[in-house]
Order: C-alpha cells, then structure tokens, then sequence
C-alpha cells in the first residue's frame, strides 16, 4: 500500500490559477484487538500497523514486553491487528467501549487511570552536547521524506549515540511515537539508552509516552506545553525544544546537555 495519493487541486497564487496535482498522504483506520476485545480504533496512515497496535498497548500498560503476548496477526486488509496474550498473562482492567475507543489522527489516549502507568524517575546514564543533537535532529529530517512529500505528517526518530535507528512518521504525532514504542518491544530493544527526536508540538501525553518507554531525552522542533515540561521535570527527562538553526531550548535536567 503506497503512503499517499495523488489529487488534482486548484492554486492560487500571484499569477492567478492553475491545476497541478500533489501527493496527499492516506488516512485509514485500525482496529486494535487485545484477546478478541476490540480495545481501540485508531486513525493512521495505513502503515506499521503491527507496530501502531502493540505500541499503543504498551503506551497504554497493557504491554510491557514481547513475552507478554503469544500471537499477534493484522487481518481485514490491514484494518485489523490483534493481539493474544500470552498464556498466563491477564491485561488489568481499562475502560473501554464495545465498539472501542475511538482516536482521531492527533487525539488523546488514556484507557488506564494515571496512577496505574506511574514509573519510577529515569536515571542519569545518558548525555548529548548540542552539537550531536543538531547533527541527529538534521539527518532525522533528511530521513522523514514523507513530510516533505506532503507537510502533512508528524515524524519520529529513535537514535542510540551513534545513529537513527528507525523513523516513524503518521498523520497522528501519538502514532508516530507509539510505532517507535512498537519497534522497540518487536525488536526487543532496551529504550533506556536511547534519545528520541520529533517534529510536533511536545504535550504531557507525549512525554507520559516517552517515560513509559524509558527514554532519558527528547529533542523536537516544537515546543513544549507547560503540563509536558511540569511531567518531563517529574520524571528525570531532559526536553529539548525549538531544536532549529543552531539554536534550541532545554527544558528541564540540562546536565544530559551540558555535562
């Protein structure tokens, strides 16, 4: 399945009209299964569906590791991924609806109550002067080809010191980041090592998401809200914001920057 079609559309501009045809990128949606109960239908751009799904489920709880579930199959032409838990596993209970909870491109998450996702604060085994960020958020967007294609997706990189690893990028910034988290749990990667880079403005459900992963450091070309900066403080991260032109503004625990 391609990333975008093409349309016909109509531009105005200093010279008058014209027609040209531009690349939209696709919006589908998923319907996330966790043993036969449909947990959540969500709004994405029809690929990484098995990432989007057990990404979502550990951003969630409902997941920690790979040995927590025992089959995982995307059927219904990629419209359906479920998930089986593993035997002996029970998922603790969430509020859902029948039908699943439905989430638009950029919509919230939140089936479990706060207090259930609580982690202890990150540790301090990390650091990344300025240089190497400017240099890792650079080749990230070198790599996001399809915001370029279109300007209408939200990319997502995770990076180890050396490299990008892999990049995400979906019309929903949650999704872009719960792919990484899906990747990571596939791949059975440890996150405590690793940084993460983003284009989109950072909220306190991002930063709740990069906790649970266990990230120490995220970099964006956006800015924080004041609850993500308040959450990012509380749990030992280091937000960098504004990331753009040499310049960029740490947040919060700047000694993995400046030390």
């Amino acid at each position: 399945m391609s990333d975008t079609e093409q349309r016909e559309v109509l531009i105005h501009d200093s010279h008058g009209y014209s027609r040209v045809r531009t690349e939209l990128i696709r919006e589908e949606t998923l319907g996330v299964y966790l043993n036969d109960r449909k947990v959540a239908v969500i709004a994405f751009s029809g690929r990484h569906a098995e990432e989007l799904a057990v990404g979502y489920l550990r951003s969630e709880g409902l997941l920690e590791s790979r040995r927590d579930f025992s089959s995982l199959e995307t059927v219904a032409e990629g419209r359906e991924t479920r998930v089986c838990l593993a035997l002996g596993k029970t998922a603790p209970e969430f509020a859902s609806p029948p039908e699943g909870r439905s989430i638009a491109s950029s919509g919230a998450r939140g089936l479990l109550a706060p207090a259930a996702k609580r982690r202890q604060p990150l540790p301090r085994t990390i650091s990344c002067p300025p240089g190497r960020i400017e240099l890792f958020m650079e080749d990230f967007l070198r790599k996001a080809r399809l915001h370029d294609t279109t300007g209408g997706t939200h990319a997502a990189a995770m990076a180890d010191g050396e490299e990008i690893l892999v990049v995400r990028e979906d019309i929903g910034r949650h999704n872009a980041i719960d792919m990484l988290a899906g990747y990571a749990l596939l791949h059975d990667l440890d996150c405590a090592d690793k940084m993460v880079f983003r284009t989109g403005r950072v909220s306190a459900e991002i930063v709740g998401k990069l906790w649970n992963m266990g990230i120490q450091l995220s970099a964006s070309l956006s800015v924080p809200t004041s609850e993500a900066v308040r959450l990012a403080s509380e749990a030992g991260m280091t937000l960098v914001g504004a990331a753009r032109g040499g310049r960029m503004k740490i947040y919060t625990h700047e000694e993995r920057v400046t030390g």
